[in-house]
């Protein structure tokens, strides 16, 4: 009988690669990632090409696979390192994500955009079998997209959507000895531990959710000669749920009819090694809502993260 794969004991580890789209070998003590159970691979996403043939009698003539590549998403809880100065453990995705890393030993890592030189990541998937084997999914020359969210009541995440190149899964000895220690415990937004400032609109908001969409536009190449994940683009957006004001107070109404743009800045965590702050330098306010919650009226308010200077959309910092 063939092992059973269990859904429950998958796991990913992730590396940074030095040269694009060749395997840097990640190891279970160095680059194992801490996956919420979202978890989900699309092993072969391809085109169907199909062969419009003609023949004296009826019947579908097949296609060929064309574009063959590999989408994952998945789900991390925001957490530092536990070590102010140290990578946090999705350093390798967030790099992959279109982000370049300033890190200030003891002190912090600063995840901001580029335009250039984007980096790639190799993830390897791993399906766990029931007789101690795994089919391992090799997926190398990865980028992607992610979506950082915040709510009370909740566990901050970052979500992943990465895509990278097909290579055939095969069946290996499962790894042992994953080290998880760059996933700090997370913390629950909450006063307190939480603090969020929209400078230039509001002296005072009580937040009740915060998003962020790097936004970035991936597309697979594939061409003769060569195959690739291509970055071409960013649009970076959010929304931000604040406990609704009156226009005496301030009119965020009027600050969308203006166009106004605003600095936000978030910060989470009280531990050293556990922070991180979420800055946004040029936040366009667009056509905010009312939603309810608990009986209150909340303002839902997108935005729109410019940069400024250039490749200053939005900083995540760590310390």
């Amino acid at each position: 009988m063939s092992p059973r794969i269990l859904t429950r004991t998958r796991f990913l580890l992730a590396e940074l690669e030095t040269t694009y789209g060749v395997d840097p070998v990640p190891t279970p003590a160095a680059n194992a990632i801490l996956s919420k159970t979202t978890l989900q691979i699309t092993p072969m996403e391809a085109t169907q090409v199909k062969r419009d043939l003609i023949s004296p009698y009826l019947g579908d003539r097949g296609a060929l696979l064309a574009d063959t590549y590999v989408k994952i998403d998945f789900e991390i809880e925001l957490s530092g390192s536990g070590t102010a100065g140290t990578a946090p453990g999705m350093d390798a995705l967030l790099q992959a994500c279109g982000l370049g890393a300033t890190i200030v030993a003891a002190t912090s890592v600063t995840y901001a955009p580029v335009s250039t030189s984007f980096s790639s990541a190799t993830i390897y998937f791993y399906g766990q079998t029931d007789a101690g084997t795994a089919v391992l999914h090799r997926i190398t020359g990865c980028r992607g997209d992610f979506q950082l969210d915040m709510a009370t009541k909740a566990i901050p995440f970052v979500k992943f959507t990465l895509m990278g190149l097909y290579n055939a899964p095969t069946e290996v000895a499962a790894p042992a000895g994953l080290t998880y220690t760059k996933f700090a415990k997370p913390q629950i937004p909450v006063a307190g531990v939480t603090t969020a400032s929209i400078t230039g609109l509001a002296a005072a908001t009580a937040l009740e959710k915060f998003s962020l969409k790097a936004g970035n536009k991936t597309e697979f190449r594939n061409l003769v000669g060569d195959q690739y994940i291509l970055l071409s683009d960013r649009n970076t957006s959010g929304q931000l749920d604040i406990e609704a004001v009156t226009p005496d107070v301030h009119s965020f109404f009027a600050d969308a009819a203006l166009n106004s743009t605003a600095v936000i800045n978030i910060t989470h965590g009280t531990v050293a090694g556990n922070k991180v702050a979420i800055n946004l330098n040029a936040a366009q306010v667009l056509n905010p809502s009312y939603a309810d919650s608990t009986g209150l009226q909340m303002l839902q308010i997108p935005y729109i993260a410019q940069p400024v200077a250039g490749n200053d959309d939005f900083s995540i910092v760590f310390t």
